[in-house]
């Protein structure tokens, strides 16, 4: 006869993993949140600034009647993309902080998503944030026929090194959604 005390694993039922945040701890619960809340604020606002950028930038860079309305607006989506880039990098400290509490940090999900927020970033780096500053100066009242030149150039990649920026953090947010091979049962 089967012991009642005991589930189907053998151990006893008060010791069967729970789901949701059941015994997790407050501290991953609080780091939890604050993760979260940084991505959205963070993260979500240069995403949208990168996208919106190489339209406009075309439009500023093809002159015409918006012309002076464009560059506002470019220099403004750079600025945005420049200052959230700089606070999101509370993103993965706290996700670091977070996995060392939940004890998960080497676990593969983690690792993935480590990895390709740290590509993310050189994305952002080395790719839009250089592009974003030369077609801004692209605009200047005094600028060289070459460099703008050069600026609009520029721009042909720049939609594509958006468009990776955005799909990597939009992978590393399903990893942290579904943590494939996680044990947390958070």
């Amino acid at each position: 006869m089967p012991d009642r005390g005991r589930a189907a694993t053998g151990r006893p039922s008060h010791q069967l993993p729970t789901a949701g945040f059941k015994g997790v701890p407050a501290m991953a619960k609080f780091l939890l949140s604050l993760h979260v809340l940084a991505s959205v604020l963070f993260i979500g606002p240069v995403a949208v600034a990168v996208s919106m950028f190489p339209r406009r930038a075309k439009a500023a860079l093809a002159g015409g009647p918006d012309q002076a309305s464009d560059a506002g607006v470019l220099r403004i989506l750079h600025r945005i993309t420049q200052v959230y880039a700089l606070l999101g990098v509370a993103v993965p400290v706290m996700g670091i902080g977070l996995a060392q509490v939940m004890d998960v940090l080497g676990q593969s999900w983690i690792i993935v998503s480590m990895v390709l927020t740290a590509i993310a970033a050189l994305s952002l780096l080395l790719f839009v944030l250089p592009g974003q500053q030369a077609a801004v100066d692209a605009l200047g009242a005094d600028t060289a026929p070459e460099q703008h030149a050069k600026a609009v150039q520029g721009l042909r990649l720049l939609p594509m090194t958006a468009g990776v920026f955005n799909l990597l953090w939009a992978v590393v947010v399903v990893l942290m959604v579904i943590r494939p091979g996680s044990s947390t049962g958070v």
